[in-house]
C-alpha cells in the first residue's frame, strides 16, 4: 500500500493531497468512463472510494485521511481515478482552513458560541429531533409575539393582540414554510411583529427545507464509511442562512426598492379621495361572522366612504426574502398585486425569476455532490416538462374569457381579466399562478377563486402533486427524489432486478418512508375537505354553494397541507374551527414528509454505494426522464381524480353548458 505519509502537520498532508487529487480530477473526464459506462474498479480501489466518499471534509482532519489509509499522495491519486470534483473542491476548501484561511468565521464563531461542533455529524434521529426542535419553539415564539405585540415597540398604528387561534395558525404556517394567511398583514401586524417573527422565520423555514434536502443527498453521495451519518442540522441551518439566503436576499432587496417597492417605518397615511366610494360588505356579528338572512344568504350592508389609509412599513425586504424562500407571505393582504409590493410588470417578472431561482438551482447542486452532473439535469427537466405543460395549460384556459359575462356584453377579448391586476393582464397573471403553486409559494397576483375552472384547476392540481415541479426551496427536490426512488422501484419490478438509484439498493425500509412520505399529504387533505364539507362551522365560511364551494375548501386543504399559502379566495378562514384544521394540515404536511426523508437518507448513508453495471437502470437519460415524469402524474395525480371531479371539473361542464 506504500509507505506512510508524513506527519509533520496539516500543511505537508495538506500539499500532498492536494495535489494528487489535482490529477486525479483531471483524470476524471479522461479515464473515469469508457463509452459512457463507469470504470470498473478493483476491490482496493473500491475500498478507497468508499472511505473517501463516505467522509465529509467537515468532519475529520486530512492528516486522518492520510493516517487511516497509510498512503502515499501518489498513490491515491492512481487508485481513486473515479473521485468527483466535489471531493477536490471540499478537500481543497479543508486545505485552504488549515492554512489559515478564517474565511468562515462568522460561522464558526456562532456555532462555538451556541456550542455546536462545527466538524460534527450524527444520524438522521439526532437531526430530525434537532429540527423538529427548532420549528416547536419558532411556533413558540412567532405565537408569543403576535400576542404580546400590543406593548411592543414598532407599531405605530397600534396593533392590538392576536386572538389564539389565528396567532397560532399564523405562528405554524410561518414555521412549516407555508405562510397561510387568514387576515390582512397591513391591518393586523405591527412593523415588529412582521420583521422579528414573521421575516425572520422565511428565513429559518427556508433554510430548514434546504437543509433537509442535502441532508438527503449526503445520503446517496456518502459510502459506508460514514456509519449512516448525514450531517449536523445546526451547522446546516447556520450556513444555508448565512451564505445563501441573506446574500441574496439583500441583493433583491436593493433591487425592489429601486423599482418601487416601499421601505420604510412611517406611520399609516390618510388621504382624502377626489370621489367619495359606495360599496357593499357582509354585516358581522360579534365574533366577527357574516351574519345571515333566513334562506342562508349573507346580509350586507352599503357603506360610504371619503378617504382611505395608505399602509407604510419595511416591505422590501419582506418582499425579498418571501419569493427567494418560496414563502409567499405577503406583507399586505392583497400580496404580490398590491402596487407597494409589486408595482410593474419588470417587479413581476423578477419575482417569477425569484421564487424558481434556488429550487433549481439545488438540481445542479444535486448532481455536483453525488459526482454526476447528468443526474442534476434529468430531474430538472422532469421538473420543467412538467412546468411548462401545466403553465401552457392555465394560460389557454384563461384566454377563454367567462361565457356569463359575455351574455352581459362584457368584451371577452383579451381573456378571463375577473380578479387580475390590469398591469400584468390575463396571460402574466395565469404564468405568476402556475409558477407560485408549482414551486410552493404562495404569493398571489391575481385571486385563482375567479379564474376559469380548468384554469383554477391547474394551480390546485399542481399543488396536490406536493409541488415537486421545482417546489419550494429544498422540499422540491427532497419531494421529487422520493418519487425517483418510487420510480426505480417500480422499474425494478418490471425487469426483475433489484432496484437501486445512485449506486444505493432500494429496500423495503426505504419503500415504507417513501410510501408514508407520499400519502401523508393526500390523507390530510381529503379528510380534511371531507371533515369540512360536513360539519356546520366547516361550511358556514363557505361563499358559493355547490361545486365551487367545495373547490374552495378542496383548495384550503392542498394548500396548507402542501405548504403553498395560496388561496382561492372566497372562504373565511380566520374562524377558531378554519385555524386550527389547517395548522394541523401544516404542521404534519410539513413534518410528515421531513421525518421519513431523513430516514431515508440515513438508511441510505449506511449503505455501500455499488458500481454501474449493465443491469443498472440509467437515472439521467430520456428513458428515466418519462419515468420519472409518469410516476409524479399516476401516484401523485391520480389520487385526487374523485375529488377534483366534484369541483372544478363540475364547474367547467356547468359552465359551458356540456350534459
Amino acid at each position: 500500500m506504500g509507505k506512510r505519509l508524513p506527519m509533520q502537520g496539516d500543511k505537508t498532508i495538506v500539499d500532498h493531497i492536494t495535489s494528487g487529487l489535482t490529477k486525479v480530477a483531471a483524470a476524471l473526464r479522461s479515464q473515469a468512463w469508457e463509452g459512457g459506462t463507469e470504470r470498473k474498479l478493483t476491490p482496493t480501489q473500491g475500498q478507497i472510494l468508499a472511505f473517501l466518499a463516505g467522509r465529509s471534509a467537515k468532519a475529520v482532519r486530512l492528516n486522518d485521511i492520510a493516517g487511516e489509509l497509510c498512503l502515499t499522495a501518489a498513490t491515491v491519486s492512481d487508485a481513486v481515478i473515479t473521485l468527483v470534483e466535489k471531493q477536490l473542491a471540499t478537500l481543497t476548501a479543508e486545505a485552504a482552513k488549515a492554512s489559515g484561511d478564517t474565511s468562515l468565521w462568522a460561522d464558526t464563531a456562532l456555532l462555538r458560541m451556541a456550542g455546536v461542533d462545527a466538524e460534527g455529524d450524527g444520524g438522521w434521529r439526532r437531526y430530525a429531533l434537532a429540527l423538529l426542535l427548532f420549528n416547536a419553539l419558532g411556533v413558540l415564539v412567532v405565537y408569543g409575539l403576535q400576542r404580546l405585540q400590543a406593548g411592543l415597540p414598532l407599531n405605530p398604528q397600534a396593533m392590538s393582540a392576536i386572538s389564539p387561534d389565528s396567532a397560532f395558525n399564523t405562528a405554524v404556517s410561518f414555521v412549516t414554510n407555508t405562510n397561510w394567511q387568514g387576515y390582512g398583514g397591513e391591518s393586523s401586524m405591527s412593523y415588529l411583529v412582521q420583521m422579528l417573527a414573521l421575516t425572520v422565520q422565511n428565513f429559518f423555514s427556508a433554510a430548514t427545507g434546504i437543509a433537509v434536502a442535502f441532508a438527503l443527498i449526503r445520503g446517496f453521495a456518502r459510502g459506508a464509511g460514514s456509519a449512516g451519518g448525514i450531517g449536523n442540522f445546526w451547522v446546516d441551518l447556520t450556513r444555508i442562512t448565512l451564505w445563501v439566503l441573506l446574500p441574496l436576499s439583500f441583493v433583491l432587496a436593493l433591487f425592489f426598492a429601486g423599482a418601487g417597492v416601499i421601505q420604510n417605518f412611517d406611520a399609516y397615511r390618510k388621504v382624502a379621495l377626489i370621489d367619495p366610494v359606495e360599496y357593499s360588505q357582509p354585516k358581522l356579528d360579534a365574533a366577527g361572522q357574516p351574519l345571515k338572512d333566513a334562506a342562508g344568504n349573507a346580509v350586507n350592508e352599503t357603506l360610504r366612504t371619503t378617504e382611505q389609509i395608505i399602509a407604510m412599513g419595511p416591505v422590501a425586504s419582506q418582499e425579498s426574502i418571501k419569493m427567494l424562500g418560496t414563502n409567499g407571505g405577503g406583507f399586505f393582504n392583497a400580496n404580490s398585486a398590491h402596487p407597494f409590493e409589486n408595482p410593474t410588470p419588470l417587479t413581476n417578472f423578477v419575482q417569477m425569476l425569484a421564487i424558481f431561482l434556488i429550487p433549481a438551482g439545488l438540481c445542479f447542486a444535486f448532481g455536483r455532490m453525488v459526482g454526476d452532473a447528468r443526474q442534476g439535469w434529468a430531474i430538472f427537466a422532469a421538473m420543467g416538462l412538467i412546468f411548462i405543460v401545466m403553465a401552457l395549460a392555465v394560460m389557454q384556459a384563461e384566454q377563454v374569457g367567462n361565457p356569463l359575462l359575455g351574455q352581459l356584453g362584457v368584451s371577452l377579448d383579451g381573456g378571463n381579466l375577473e380578479g387580475k391586476e390590469t398591469r400584468f393582464g390575463a396571460t402574466a397573471s395565469a404564468l405568476f399562478a402556475a409558477i407560485t403553486t408549482a414551486a410552493s409559494c404562495g404569493a398571489v397576483d391575481a385571486m385563482h377563486d375567479s379564474f376559469m375552472p380548468l384554469g383554477g384547476l391547474v394551480p390546485l392540481w399542481l399543488i396536490q402533486l406536493g409541488e415537486v415541479v421545482f417546489g419550494g426551496v429544498g422540499s422540491g427536490l427532497y419531494g421529487m427524489l422520493v418519487y425517483a426512488i418510487q420510480a426505480v422501484f417500480i422499474a425494478g419490478l418490471m425487469i426483475g432486478r433489484t432496484p437501486e438509484y445512485l449506486g444505493k439498493k432500494i429496500e423495503s425500509f426505504e419503500m415504507k418512508m417513501v410510501s408514508i412520505a407520499i400519502l401523508v399529504t393526500p390523507l390530510l387533505v381529503l379528510v380534511g375537505s371531507a371533515i369540512a364539507v360536513l360539519v356546520d362551522p366547516g361550511t358556514a365560511g363557505i361563499s358559493n354553494p355547490g361545486a365551487h364551494g367545495f373547490s374552495q375548501v378542496l383548495y384550503a386543504f392542498s394548500s396548507a397541507a402542501n405548504n403553498n399559502g395560496s388561496a382561492f379566495a372566497g372562504l373565511t378562514v380566520n374562524t377558531p374551527f378554519y385555524n386550527l384544521m389547517l395548522a394541523a394540515a401544516m404542521w404534519f404536511g410539513r413534518f410528515g414528509v421531513i421525518v421519513p426523508v431523513l430516514a431515508i437518507a440515513g438508511s441510505l448513508a449506511a449503505k455501500k454505494r455499488l458500481a454501474s453495471t449493465a443491469g443498472t437502470l440509467p437515472t439521467h437519460g430520456p428513458l428515466f426522464i418519462v419515468l420519472l415524469i409518469g410516476t409524479v402524474l399516476l401516484v401523485g395525480a391520480l389520487t385526487y381524480v374523485p375529488a377534483l371531479a366534484l369541483g372544478p371539473l363540475v364547474e367547467h361542464l356547468q359552465l359551458f353548458g356540456v350534459h
